[in-house]
């Protein structure tokens, strides 16, 4: 037997919503000194030599926004630890570009084994795309994080103009800029990825072309904050909390959020280098069941108002709190004369009206792929490549396996790799089984 399936694991952690059991008679602990929250002591599990992990030690990336709130929970409530990984690091990265030059080097180099990661950051760093050299570094993606929490905030100078969720007067306002040799100017916090999806779509939406009426450029997330505030940046695609940040400062509004463009839609993710997963499938397997417990506790509406606390703390997102309270709840002051108080517009991170959040469908991998090809980013064969890429990197089948093992119910594990038909708000479907056709009846595009 090994020394794993003899341990118990003594944890700090609160009830999970698959059934954690308190200890009788505990009194919890201190409050801790980072978020002031209180934590309980919850029952050891014994770990099955079966599914006893290889190593308790991985390093994991994160950017402080709400989607690594699963990967932040899944340490702080001990849910890494019920499972045996008991030395997660949690990496805060700089950038988006410091997340992908650490995965390279890997933990051993002093960089990381893998983490929080915008799509299809993932495969481009398999393929070689985004990497120095254009070395391949395989990776597998092994969950979807959350849903929603992004936003498309806009400087205050445009409030009341019409640059709104269907920017009803934003073409009109783009074209006189870019007549005056004054160009709109727009960002997101790394080219080719989620972020810089949504924008696009969103204008492209509008009839504006963000390669040819606008300057649409990457910054930091707090870079662009800082920009807005002097007047140098009008919009900016990111997640929370930064678009509701600058309603609070009174620099901004949100023109649209993410879940007002498409509801439901797939957001960020958990990747680590396929080298590690491949040496650690059973430790592989525990961080996805640690996640998993994180993703439901994080569902519990109840859970919020603690989890804002943790994630504000000074070794996190180091922020006020009621700058994610409310927006976690589902109310957003948008600015603009519009207010949004609507649960299922949340972050969400478990189950959507739609069904699983955690599972990574390969038919939103494939989205990603095309509107890679629609803006030029990847060249038109890609999409006769995709399947077999996607099939390469979407690890969905350890997904299936480890929600086995936690006793994930039967009818909250999708039997589908395709979540099938999306539709968006301008009225667009995406057909995974037809992505020429969704390429075909956009207006705006390169390809």
């Amino acid at each position: 037997m090994t020394e794993f399936s003899r341990r118990k694991f003594i944890i700090t952690a609160g009830a999970s919503a698959v059934g954690s059991v308190f200890l009788k008679g505990c009194l919890g602990n201190p409050p801790d000194s980072v978020t002031g929250t209180q934590t309980q002591q919850v029952a050891a599990v014994n770990i099955s030599p079966e599914q006893a992990p290889e190593t308790t030690r991985v390093k994991l990336g994160y950017v402080p926004i709400v989607e690594s709130a699963p990967l932040i929970i899944a340490k702080e409530k001990g849910f890494f630890a019920k499972h045996g990984m008991t030395e997660v690091e949690l990496s805060k990265q700089a950038s988006w570009g410091a997340a992908r030059d650490n995965v390279e080097i890997g933990a051993a180099g002093g960089g990381i084994d893998g983490g929080q990661w915008q799509m299809p950051m993932p495969h481009l760093i398999s393929e070689g795309i985004i990497t120095k050299g254009n070395a391949k570094i395989p990776m597998y993606l092994l969950a979807q994080l959350n849903t929603h929490g992004n936003g498309i905030a806009v400087a205050s100078k445009w409030e009341g103009k019409g640059i709104n969720l269907k920017l009803a007067q934003g073409e009109q306002i783009v074209s006189q800029l870019k007549s005056s040799g004054n160009l709109f100017k727009a960002a997101h916090t790394f080219p080719r990825v989620n972020q810089d999806f949504w924008i696009r779509y969103w204008l492209g939406a509008g009839g504006i072309n963000p390669d040819g009426d606008i300057n649409l450029m990457p910054v930091p997330s707090a870079q662009t904050v800082a920009n807005m505030k002097t007047g140098t940046m009008d919009a900016f695609s990111t997640g929370d909390p930064w678009p509701y940040r600058i309603v609070k400062d009174k620099i901004g509004y949100m023109a649209a959020l993410t879940a007002e463009i498409w509801k439901n839609h797939p957001e960020e993710y958990l990747a680590i280098r396929a080298d590690w997963v491949d040496k650690n499938p059973k430790a592989t397997k525990a961080l996805l069941k640690g996640v998993m417990e994180a993703q439901q506790w994080l569902d519990n509406f109840d859970n919020r108002e603690e989890a804002a606390k943790i994630l504000a703390g000074r070794n996190y997102f180091n922020l006020p709190v009621e700058i994610l309270t409310e927006p976690f709840q589902g109310k957003y002051e948008m600015g603009d004369g519009r207010t949004i108080n609507d649960r299922s517009m949340a972050a969400l991170y478990w189950k959507d009206e739609k069904g699983s959040v955690s599972y990574p469908y390969k038919s939103h991998d494939l989205w990603f792929f095309t509107e890679s090809v629609r803006w030029g980013f990847l060249p038109p064969d890609t999409l006769t490549k995709a399947k077999a890429i996607i099939d390469k990197v979407n690890r969905e089948d350890l997904w299936r396996e480890a929600a086995k093992e936690l006793g994930v119910a039967a009818a909250d594990i999708p039997t589908s790799t395709s979540r099938g038909v999306e539709t968006f708000f301008d009225g667009v479907k995406f057909d995974p089984e037809n992505p020429a056709a969704y390429l075909k009846s956009l207006k705006i595009k390169k390809a």
